[in-house]
């Protein structure tokens, strides 16, 4: 039994205009200890996707539909006072996207990190102290400078702090939203290194959602791609790396450059993302698929299982594509 499992899970945000349906019918499932990363476009519902499961929803936020397993126990079932104290950072954590927004600028790193601590588990305030202390050791700042405050600590630091207020409870799985954004290219590398030291060291399971593919190749098992509030593809990382399936699975990895071959102009995909007030009937990707047909545009396709390791796609033309033909360059 996987540790969590998502199914059919559906969120939308309730405007003046209707509703905006940024997570419709999404399923995955991720093993203990093992790392799933969500790619695609900004608008395109992985942060909404991970505040749904953690259940950090804003007031026009709703739930409408599908489970979220955990342990085999549906969590989207408890009561908010249920699921704060048993769930929320004892069982499910989260990094936040910016180090600079998610710490409190006039508090000491250490007295944020001992806050978290006292909201969620039964402990003295000493207890909660020494916790902290240990927690900034495992994540590789010096224990000494817990008094200090966040202006105090370089982007990389902020970020590590962060981490080590996610791992304050003991949780089974993290959620990363953008965990290095803004941060230099050898800083990402150490917070990186020391996320996925971390979830081997303490058997972890984690969510990562990144723009950079290149880090979900470095540091996940699984790959979901996201298109329009749905997962279009999904399975092991190198499967979905060597042979992407879906259109716009294959056109994410062909914008992505690389660096072994020969130098050429980097390809984009062209045309937006849809508004999820009003997605496309049939398959959301068809205004900017080459490939896009009738039955596109009417029927919505089924996420279904190709070749081996769980590799899934959803699209209506899965057999030519399976061919390995490379409709970016037509």
């Amino acid at each position: 039994m996987a540790l969590l499992e998502v199914r059919d899970l559906k969120m939308y945000y309730k405007t003046l205009r209707g509703h905006v349906k940024a997570v419709d019918s999404v399923s995955f499932d991720i093993e203990r200890g093992k790392a799933l990363g969500i790619a695609g476009e900004s608008g395109c519902g992985k942060t909404s996707m991970a505040v749904t499961v953690l259940r950090l929803l804003p007031s026009n936020g709703k739930i409408h539909g599908g489970s979220v397993k955990l342990d085999g126990v549906d969590i989207v079932k408890l009561d908010d006072e249920e699921f704060r104290k048993s769930i929320r950072w004892k069982k499910i954590s989260m990094v936040f996207q910016g180090a600079m927004n998610a710490l409190n600028p006039v508090h000491r790193v250490g007295d944020q990190i001992v806050e978290a601590i006292l909201a969620h588990e039964d402990v003295s305030h000493q207890e909660a102290v020494t916790r902290a202390e240990e927690l900034l050791d495992m994540v590789g700042i010096n224990p000494k400078r817990y008094k200090e405050y966040p202006h105090e600590f370089s982007g990389g630091m902020k970020q590590r702090v962060v981490i080590a207020m996610a791992l304050a409870c003991n949780p089974d799985v993290i959620i990363a939203d953008e965990p290095t954004t803004a941060l230099d290219v050898m800083v990402q590398s150490q917070v990186l290194k020391a996320m996925e030291d971390l979830r081997k060291r303490l058997d972890l399971s984690m969510i990562l959602i990144t723009h950079d593919l290149s880090v979900i190749a470095q540091t996940c098992d699984n790959i979901a791609i996201m298109y329009a509030g749905k997962i279009v593809e999904y399975g092991n990382v190198i499967d979905v790396f060597d042979h992407p399936t879906h259109p716009y699975g294959m056109g994410l990895v062909k914008s992505f450059p690389n660096i072994k071959a020969e130098r050429t102009r980097v390809r984009s995909l062209p045309g937006f993302p849809p508004n999820l007030l009003a997605p496309p009937k049939g398959c959301r990707f068809h205004p900017r698929c080459p490939l896009a047909g009738d039955i596109c545009m009417e029927e919505e396709p089924e996420l279904i299982e190709i070749g081996s390791n769980s590799h899934k796609v959803a699209c209506h033309k899965v057999d030519m594509l399976e061919r390995g033909v490379d409709i970016w360059e037509q």
